[in-house]
């Protein structure tokens, strides 16, 4: 048996092939066209010439000018028409903004996705900052992280190790006939002769034989404190505003969705932004 320390591992680099993700960026639909004007050929002012009996009719053609407006710039427009408090990210200048009408009360440098596409055991995940408009649903401090299943997967593919859960009330006996299980809140192991159950030492990684076992969820061991910094804002489906301890990669597209700030930043945006104001990611 071993275990490996979760603060050791930190996040598995995902090398992303460059033609992947031009691919994706290219099947997005990220554009929309709106029409400004129809513009003649001929110059301003200038008639066209008259026809002749022996040369077919002149024809004035025009040509469509197109401009076209992403979806991010009309979430950029969307958010600068708001008169009151709102957030915005600018996710690829790796920016967020604290603006309340025409004023910009804090400026932060600020990790965002990593756009890359991790597969492992014929499953995949691919880490995006979702642009749009979200709200602030819920703020905390000293928040507690319950890793999704791509976070076991990324250990597991760094390391080399197999996966599998462990389920509520299920015994899984290792090589060495220690047995492996989930008891309440705890997962633990009883040893060889013995029937006390001995509950495992928490934010470690639970490895037996070299597979990597992902805990029941509600237990303990299924999650980590400190990984998110001393503050978050809840913005819904997993994506996040928070702190973080690695400070090295504010700046950089490296999280799995989640926008991380500095320390003194997101406990400005934790004691400054309420609950229920607007987030435009774009």
């Amino acid at each position: 048996m071993y275990r490996v320390h979760h603060r050791l591992l930190g996040f598995a680099a995902l090398v992303l092939p460059a033609l992947a993700q031009a691919q994706q960026a290219a099947s997005r639909p990220d554009w929309t066209p709106s029409v400004v004007r129809e513009v003649p050929l001929l110059g301003d002012g200038e008639a066209p010439p008259a026809p002749a009996r022996d040369k077919p009719h002149w024809r004035l053609n025009f040509v469509r000018e197109v401009r076209f407006v992403s979806n991010n710039e009309a979430i950029r427009d969307r958010a600068a028409n708001v008169k009151g408090l709102r957030l915005e990210v600018d996710v690829e200048s790796h920016h967020l903004y604290a603006i309340d009408g025409a004023d910009t009360l804090r400026s932060a440098t600020v990790a965002t996705a990593s756009d890359g596409t991790l597969t492992f055991g014929g499953r995949s995940w691919h880490f995006q900052t979702p642009r749009g408009v979200r709200t602030v649903l819920a703020k905390e401090r000293d928040p507690v992280w319950t890793p999704p299943e791509w976070h076991y997967a990324e250990v597991a593919l760094e390391y080399g190790l197999r996966l599998r859960h462990l389920s509520r009330g299920q015994k899984v006996q290792v090589s060495d006939g220690t047995l492996l299980l989930a008891k309440g809140k705890e997962v633990g192991v009883i040893a060889p002769g013995d029937s006390q159950f001995v509950p495992l030492v928490l934010d470690e990684h639970i490895v037996f034989d070299s597979t990597l076992y992902i805990p029941p969820a509600g237990t303990k061991h299924r999650t980590m404190r400190g990984e998110l910094g001393h503050y978050r804002l809840k913005l819904g489906n997993g994506i996040q505003i928070h702190g973080t301890p690695y400070a090295n990669t504010i700046g950089a597209s490296v999280t799995h969705g989640c926008v991380r700030m500095s320390d003194a930043d997101i406990e400005w945006l934790y004691q400054n932004v309420p609950v229920g104001t607007k987030v435009y990611l774009y």
